[in-house]
């Protein structure tokens, strides 16, 4: 445990390097959620009352998706990861004492934490202080900011798990752009990247609630927004506890069938 929690440190204070990078995400993303929040704006100005989420609280949960989109995004990989399999270094981390699927799991989670802590921070004070309607508000109580909280480290912990999948199917493939690619589209829209989830038709939603890409960032943002509340947002985490065990265990399974298959070639 202490060496993933040493690996986990180093990639974290790495990963606090890049503050150029840091910097042009917050602006980025600071256009992209006036852009956001001025459409649904518009669109609810028109007749909020046929909409399935109060303005207030799409907002919020626009201004928390671009605040901890790092932790959120998932169209984002580790490109060295893939880079050590393609060209063989994959066989000294093959040598080392270390579980590999573990490696990568906490070297992907201390990557997105030290990007999010580099960006989070500005968007969150200024959201606090824009006027309505454009206003981030804080949750109706301390059980829904936990909750949140709570949610939020289990979508991190989802989409990193099923992130793994890309990584290791780069063994067969040799090529991870197809699959990321895919995967990058699917997950986006069904994790409530691009419109939440309740604004789906309700045949649709139904079978999108039930998928692992709503365990992702559709859960603490809407727990924070205040859509989720009470009894819902307990079970909502429960759910996502579910779909971790699932991949993590899956994810396991796989990367020890690969390795036992794997051949690295070059010198």
């Amino acid at each position: 445990m202490k060496t993933y929690l040493s690996l986990i440190k180093m990639r974290f204070i790495n990963g606090l390097q890049y503050r150029a990078a840091a910097l042009a995400g917050i602006a980025t993303q600071f256009a992209f959620g006036f852009m956001f929040i001025t459409m649904y704006i518009a669109f609810y100005r028109t007749n909020p009352d046929a909409f399935p989420m109060e303005i207030s609280q799409v907002v919020s949960y626009i201004w928390i998706q671009q605040a901890f989109l790092a932790l959120f995004m998932s169209w984002y990989f580790d490109n060295e990861i893939f880079e050590t399999i393609v060209n063989g270094e994959i066989s000294y981390d093959l040598a080392r004492p270390m579980d590999l699927f573990n490696k990568w799991f906490c070297q992907c989670i201390a990557r997105r934490l030290s990007m999010a802590v580099l960006r989070c921070f500005p968007i969150l004070f200024v959201g606090f202080l824009l006027p309505e309607p454009y206003k981030l508000v804080l949750p109706p109580d301390f059980g829904q900011l936990l909750l949140f909280l709570i949610s939020s480290v289990l979508a991190l912990s989802v989409i990193v798990a099923s992130s793994m999948f890309i990584y290791i199917s780069t063994f067969y493939t040799m090529s991870p752009l197809g699959l990321r690619i895919i995967y990058a589209a699917l997950s986006d829209f069904l994790a409530g990247h691009i419109i939440p989830l309740p604004f789906f038709p309700e045949g649709f939603r139904q079978i999108a609630q039930v998928l692992p890409f709503a365990a992702m960032q559709n859960m603490p943002l809407r727990i924070y927004s205040g859509n989720i509340v009470g009894i819902d947002a307990i079970n909502g985490v429960i759910f996502q506890v579910c779909w971790f065990i699932v991949l993590f265990v899956l994810g396991k399974l796989f990367m020890n069938s690969t390795l036992k298959k794997v051949v690295v070639q070059g010198g």
